[in-house]
């Protein structure tokens, strides 16, 4: 008898983080975990010719891997954005792409200090961000009636790290969250791999914590990606698409 084939969801998720679960920095205390929520469609038919298309144009090819601390730096291959010119044309496009793109947004930011001040060490950052991140991407499913296993890809970051994380994954979705057993499935890829979800992840991390730092501070790339988040029906983004804690 024929088996029939695995009922996946029409979704798929990219993380990516900025900061680190490590001690507290004063240039970026936070720890941000970004959950990029694409249709599988669009994600094939659109978003993957958009970010081609931006590499083409910039670089000539498209083995190039977007990486935003290189970007931010001008690290080769990012040195020609040393010429000012051509680094406004290029943020430009960047940008743009971030609009153009349909996904929907989940982020985490955790307050590292205080973190640490009102739990000591036992709590690590990356864990609870993820579950905070895990459980809004399975109420944007569930309001989209989405059934069937859930991929979600991470950055692969060594065999230890990535044990860790997995187990951390598979214990917070065997029902160590706020609604039950969750129907996901982790995958760990080096970002060399040049996967579009995983850039594009890399890329909105670091706005969302510059923003929840320093509110006031002019940011174009958190305000395109302000239109992003998860919201409730009013409108609200606070708990729904970004949660900050503590």
């Amino acid at each position: 008898m024929t088996q029939e084939p695995e009922a996946f969801s029409r979704f798929i998720v990219y993380v990516d983080e900025s900061g680190d679960h490590g001690p507290v920095s004063r240039e970026f205390p936070v720890f941000v975990l970004a959950f990029c929520i694409f249709e599988k469609d669009s994600y094939a038919n659109e978003v993957t010719t958009l970010m081609h298309r931006l590499k083409f144009k910039h670089f000539g090819h498209d083995t190039v891997v977007l990486h935003e601390r290189e970007i931010r730096k001008s690290i080769p291959p990012f040195d020609i954005l040393q010429n000012a010119t051509r680094r406004t044309a290029f943020l430009e496009d960047v940008n743009a792409l971030v609009e153009a793109a349909p996904f929907a947004l989940v982020a985490a930011v955790i307050d590292k200090q205080k973190l640490l001040e009102r739990y000591g060490a036992e709590k690590n950052p990356y864990h609870v961000a993820l579950q905070f991140g895990l459980e809004r991407v399975e109420y944007h499913r569930r309001a989209a009636h989405d059934v069937g296993k859930l991929h979600v890809i991470f950055e692969g970051r060594g065999k230890n790290e990535n044990d860790e994380l997995e187990l951390e994954f598979r214990r917070i979705t065997a029902g160590a969250n706020m609604l039950g057993r969750l129907d996901m499935q982790p995958a760990f890829v080096h970002k060399q791999a040049n996967h579009c979800g995983l850039q594009l992840a890399d890329l909105v991390a670091r706005p969302i914590g510059v923003h929840v730092l320093r509110p006031k501070q002019p940011n174009r790339a958190y305000t395109v990606l302000e239109r992003k988040f998860r919201r409730s029906e009013a409108g609200k983004i606070e708990g729904w698409g970004l949660k900050c804690f503590p």
